[in-house]
């Protein structure tokens, strides 16, 4: 599978790419400076471009950017992505005094990012930090939802190159809301026990 990681010089988005690279896939690392993406590429065995060059001619596109620059990123890629699957892995947080919380906003990103473009979104990877993945699959199962079924069959197969676990179907787009606001929650877990907490489905 070829897949473009956009924002794929941050924390989570190199990481990922690692583990895709790693996994035998056609990765191209997208940056909205291309030098900086091709010198991240180098040390992967990767492809980098500038984001919209990136996006071109992949099965599947991620966005890995960071969840202020999500919607700004879609709107401005919206052209060059077309209708190529997306898969969408930002999560967006308050952070307090009293702990971390999940947006007020009544749709998750995915939901709004999917309002921006042509192309079909999936959501997911929201359980897994780019240290969870740093040194080869993550523990846990990976949860993916989608309303378009060869988007969320892609992401499927992409989670399963990433996590120790499952990947799992967990239902239609709006399931994001819960799965987004589920990071909220794992990073809590973390800063209150010092750990690295992921997600295991039991039961199935």
């Amino acid at each position: 599978m070829k897949i473009a990681v956009v924002g794929g010089t941050g924390d989570f988005g190199l990481a990922l790419a690692r583990r895709l690279v790693d996994a035998g896939d056609d990765v191209v690392v997208g940056s909205r400076d291309a030098g900086r993406a091709r010198a991240a590429a180098a040390e992967l065995g990767a492809t980098g471009a500038a984001n919209e060059d990136a996006v071109n001619g992949v099965d599947l596109v991620v966005l890995a950017v960071k969840a202020d620059a999500t919607l700004q990123t879609s709107t401005y890629l919206a052209d060059a992505i077309g209708t190529t699957p997306v898969l969408s892995v930002a999560s967006e947080l308050r952070f307090t005094k009293e702990g971390v919380f999940p947006s007020e906003e009544d749709q998750s990103i995915a939901e709004r990012t999917q309002s921006l473009l042509r192309a079909p979104v999936a959501a997911g990877l929201h359980s897994l930090a780019a240290s969870a993945l740093a040194d080869g699959r993550a523990e846990g199962d990976a949860l993916i939802c989608g309303d378009d079924a060869r988007a969320k069959e892609l992401a499927l197969a992409l989670a399963e190159k990433v996590v120790a676990g499952r990947a799992l179907d967990v239902g239609p787009l709006a399931s994001a809301r819960a799965l987004e606001g589920m990071t909220a929650v794992i990073v809590n877990l973390n800063r209150r026990y010092k750990g690295h907490a992921g997600v295991r489905i039991v039961g199935l």
